[in-house]
């Protein structure tokens, strides 16, 4: 399988080229030269395959020759090592819980395939240090650094907008070991993923370090993501119309899933709900692509205004509006919709949703309008409710336990160096080289 950019101003390249570049010379992100259309009999008898195996096949072709079956067999099981339950919340809605990995969210997944992916390959850079460079509006910066926990020889920098985090999230990625240094932006996520963008296409960095990403841009994040929509459909165990419903920031979860569709799976619709930083809704509706300034919420791993990864799903439909449009709906709520939803979910069906999860519950309401018996809404929860604890528990009135896994970190010191501009971020990690 060969990678092309987007921008279409560089050349092809194989699996582990796109990998340890995260962005394209020409600064645009990688992309499969062709979709994989799998064998009917996978998806016919998907329901008796081991989640391995299927996950194998989902992803072998766009890996290609740079590892064995074998050592892409390892990475698969060591990715995918914890539940990942379909649970009835209501009639014809399934929340598919994908917060019960290490860092209780959903980009777990990927981030762990990305660092496995990557240690398999860092003995062939040894003249250069690879460092690892990711922006992270919320989730994506403690995944990372729990995916890389463990693996000598690449070290991890995480930018992260001040103040506009989580309590839980800024633990996770300012209490880590030596190699995950945590950088405190004063701006938002647009920011720190402009600095992540700047560094990949400054010379002078390139020529000292090893520079590659940990965002959804890298190709090694974005595709595993294609695991748990197969996985979810193994589960269901009737014949009905599959709609998912993704709480969508950065656009590279959603992406995965139509490339899952678009190779086979049975999928009729996606949901893409976001919050009021809603430039893809508006372009759905109105044809016309304008980010506005992004504003703060509650479901702030979601409060991005320019998705990186929109671009990818312009590609899978040929730029074609109408197209898209048969494929995607786009919703979007505002806080007091979403503490809302969190409230009468909990009240009336004893189950509890994060800020996030609540946008992709409102979604599927807002498409199904009434519950329908040949359909399974499925919307993704993407973080666990004691991520975002005060404004789960303002919202349900009731109090929710800290996670075991948690306690610890709670405890220990924020270790961050705080920057304001692109420059101080090259000065620290030109530092660490010279």
């Amino acid at each position: 399988m060969k990678y092309i950019s987007l921008n279409h101003n560089s050349q092809p390249v194989n699996f582990q080229t796109a990998l340890i570049n995260g962005l394209a010379p020409d600064k645009g992100l990688y992309f499969p030269e062709k979709i994989i259309n799998l064998p009917k009999k996978i998806i016919e008898n998907i329901k008796t395959i081991d989640d391995t195996e299927l996950c194998y096949e989902v992803i072998k072709d766009y890996i290609g020759n740079d590892f064995t079956e074998d050592e892409l067999i390892k990475i698969i099981q060591k990715t995918i090592d914890f539940k990942i339950p379909l649970k009835k919340v209501e009639n014809s809605i399934f929340s598919l819980e994908l917060f019960h990995g290490p860092t209780l969210a959903f980009k777990d997944i990927g981030a762990k395939f990305l660092a496995l992916c990557m240690d398999k390959i860092k003995n062939d850079f040894d003249s250069k240090e690879i460092t690892v460079l990711v922006a992270t509006s919320g989730d994506t910066g403690g995944a990372v650094a729990k995916g890389f926990e463990g693996l000598n020889g690449i070290n991890v920098c995480i930018l992260y907008p001040k103040g506009r985090i989580s309590q839980v999230q800024e633990k996770q990625i300012t209490t880590n070991d030596k190699n995950v240094i945590a950088f405190e932006v004063n701006g938002n996520f647009d920011d720190c993923q402009k600095m992540v963008k700047d560094a990949f296409n400054d010379i002078e960095i390139k020529n000292k370090i090893i520079l590659t990403s940990a965002n959804s841009i890298n190709i090694a994040r974005w595709l595993p993501q294609m695991f748990y929509y197969f996985l979810a459909i193994k589960k269901i165990e009737n014949n009905n119309q599959n709609i998912f419903s993704v709480p969508s920031g950065n656009f590279g979860n959603i992406c995965a899933g139509i490339l899952s569709k678009e190779m086979g799976l049975n999928i009729k619709l996606f949901i893409a709900s976001t919050n009021i930083n809603n430039t893809v809704p508006r372009y759905l509706e109105s044809g016309i692509y304008n980010p506005k300034k992004t504003k703060p919420t509650i479901s702030n791993a979601m409060d991005v205004s320019n998705p990186s990864n929109f671009i990818r799903i312009q590609k899978i439909f040929n730029n074609d509006l109408q197209k898209i449009n048969k494929v995607i709906k786009g919703y979007s709520y505002n806080d007091s919709e979403t503490r809302e939803a969190i409230k009468d979910v909990y009240n009336s069906y004893n189950y509890i949703m994060d800020p996030h999860s609540a946008i992709g519950y409102l979604g599927l309401k807002s498409y199904l309008k009434n519950p329908r018996s040949d359909v399974n809404g499925i919307f993704l929860s993407t973080a666990h409710p004691i991520k975002f604890k005060e404004q789960v528990e303002n919202s349900i009135g009731d109090q929710i336990s800290l996670p075991s896994r948690l306690k610890k970190i709670m405890t220990k010191k924020k270790n961050t160096i705080e920057i304001e501009s692109y420059d101080q971020l090259k000065d620290n990690l030109l530092r660490r080289v010279n």
